[in-house]
C-alpha cells in the first residue's frame, strides 16, 4: 500500500499551511546561489498545491514572503520578486486547470507595483474558480497582522461601530487578514526547523505541527501525503479529554 492509500478520505485537513523552508540550503548544497533554490522551490509549491487539492484539502496557505525576509540582501529580493512575477504567469494554467482560485494575505501595496499587477490579474482571473484556495501569505508577519487588526478595531470603537465589551475572540478573528478562511488544521514546516516564524501565531492555536527534515524544492506530493496521515493519526481535543470526544 502506497502513503496516499493510506489517507483516510473523511479526516482530510480542510486548511493546511505550510512553511517552506530551505531553498538556500538546498542550494548551497548543490554549490549554487540562492536564488537557485527559490527557482527550484517552484516545482514543490506546484505539487503541493496539485496534491492538496486532489485529495480535497479546502484552504492551502503558503509562507511565500515574510516581513523579516525584506532584511535579506538586496540582490536576492529583486530576485525572488522578479521571479515571482515570471511564476504568477507561468502557473495561470495550472491554477485554471485545477479549478483553484489564487488569494493573499499581507501587505501587498508594499509589494513592487509590477509583483502587485501581476498578482491582482491572477487573483481576478482565478477567482471564480472552487476546488481550492490557494493562499499567499506575501510580505506577511502575524505581529503586523495582529497590530493591523487592533488599529481597525481601534478606529471603529472610536467611530461608534463597535463597543468595546463586545471584543471577544470571535471578533478580534474577524478583523484579521484571515477572517475569510477557517484556521489551519495542519502546519507543515520543512528543513528540519522547529519554530512557526510569525507565522498565523493567532490562528493556530490548536493547529497540529508537522516538521520535516525535507529541504522545501525536495518536497514531494508523497512528503505531503505523509503529513496527512500523521496528522490523521493525532488525537484533537481542543481542550477535552479523550473520554468526552468517545
Amino acid at each position: 500500500m502506497n502513503i496516499k492509500d493510506r489517507i483516510i478520505k473523511d479526516l482530510i485537513p480542510t486548511h493546511i499551511a505550510i512553511i517552506m523552508d530551505g531553498n538556500g540550503r538546498w542550494a548551497k548544497q548543490k554549490g549554487a546561489e540562492r536564488i537557485f533554490g527559490h527557482q527550484n522551490g517552484v516545482t514543490a509549491v506546484r505539487n503541493a498545491t496539485e496534491a492538496a487539492a486532489e485529495i480535497g484539502v479546502k484552504v492551502l496557505t503558503l509562507y511565500t514572503f515574510s516581513t523579516e525576509n525584506w532584511n535579506r540582501p538586496k540582490q536576492e529580493i529583486d530576485a525572488l520578486m522578479s521571479m515571482l512575477v515570471h511564476t504568477i504567469a507561468q502557473e495561470e494554467k495550472t491554477l485554471m486547470n485545477n479549478n483553484i482560485a489564487l488569494k493573499t494575505i499581507g501587505d501587498t501595496e508594499a509589494l513592487p507595483e509590477e509583483t502587485r499587477i501581476a498578482l491582482l490579474n491572477i487573483i481576478e482571473k482565478t477567482s471564480q474558480n472552487t476546488r481550492m484556495t490557494l493562499v499567499l501569505a506575501l510580505n506577511y508577519s502575524s505581529r503586523w497582522e495582529i497590530t493591523q487588526a487592533m488599529k481597525l478595531m481601534a478606529n471603529d470603537v472610536r467611530e461608534g461601530k463597535l463597543q468595546s465589551n463586545d471584543i471577544d475572540q470571535q471578533i478580534i478573528s474577524r478583523y484579521l487578514a484571515t477572517k475569510d478562511y477557517p484556521d489551519p488544521d495542519l502546519l507543515i514546516r520543512t528543513s528540519g526547523e522547529y519554530r512557526l516564524s510569525n507565522f498565523l501565531l493567532w490562528q493556530m492555536a490548536y493547529t497540529e505541527l508537522y516538521f520535516t527534515d525535507v529541504l522545501w524544492p525536495d518536497f514531494s506530493k508523497e512528503n505531503l501525503y505523509e503529513a496527512i496521515v500523521n496528522f490523521q493519526q493525532r488525537e484533537r481535543r481542543f481542550g477535552k479529554i479523550s473520554e468526552q470526544l468517545k
